[in-house]
């Protein structure tokens, strides 16, 4: 990480990785989905419908430091070919996304100063501490429009203490991801296969 990085800079170099590793898996999935249609069509139906137990592990991801790229849910979703399914499930998927964010702010606001949470902090948080506080919130924006852990962003933004209010508002932009995420997913397969 560049320490003379504008934020600005910061930003536009975080969304280019971020929409990078977006392109690597989206090529994945175009360059496997043949393979997957024929190998495995049933057994991702099967999962698929298990959308209570998807959500569940979703929420747990997303509230442990987003484990699971919510793309992996968007490509098993989008392999069943029902757009409005898809759409109340990518619905879903964001509002727990932008919730376990909002909870991951109080957890870091709230736990700051307790030993438990300096641990975590210690263990998994420290790498992005200063860029929390050279970048403020436009690491909080780089969480919510990449793969950079959204939740994790959220616990430092309340450890450091952000303002609120500004928080929720940036935190939308989560919401702007998975739309525009979700479309591309939708898409973008079926302009490659024919």
């Amino acid at each position: 990480m560049e320490q003379n990085d504008t934020p600005s800079q910061f930003l536009l170099r975080n969304l280019f990785k971020g929409l990078l590793w977006f392109a690597v898996i989206i090529t994945a999935y175009i360059l496997l989905e043949g393979y997957l249609e024929e190998t495995l069509s049933h057994e991702i139906n099967h999962l698929a419908g298990k959308k209570l137990l998807l959500f569940a592990i979703f929420t747990v991801s997303e509230i442990v430091f987003g484990i699971i790229p919510p793309e992996f849910f968007m490509i098993l979703w989008q392999h069943g070919g029902d757009l409005s399914a898809y759409v109340i499930n990518l619905i879903i998927l964001a509002v727990i996304s932008y919730g376990a964010g909002v909870l991951g702010y109080y957890i870091g606001y709230s736990f700051t100063k307790t030993g438990f949470f300096k641990r975590i902090k210690d263990k998994y948080l420290v790498q992005y501490e200063y860029s929390l506080r050279k970048y403020g919130i436009y690491l909080v924006v780089v969480g919510s429009v990449t793969p950079v852990p959204f939740s994790a962003m959220c616990m430092l933004a309340g450890s450091v203490q952000l303002p609120l209010k500004r928080f929720l508002l940036v935190s939308l932009l989560r919401v702007f991801r998975f739309t525009v995420y979700g479309w591309m997913v939708w898409n973008f397969p079926n302009w490659f296969s024919g």
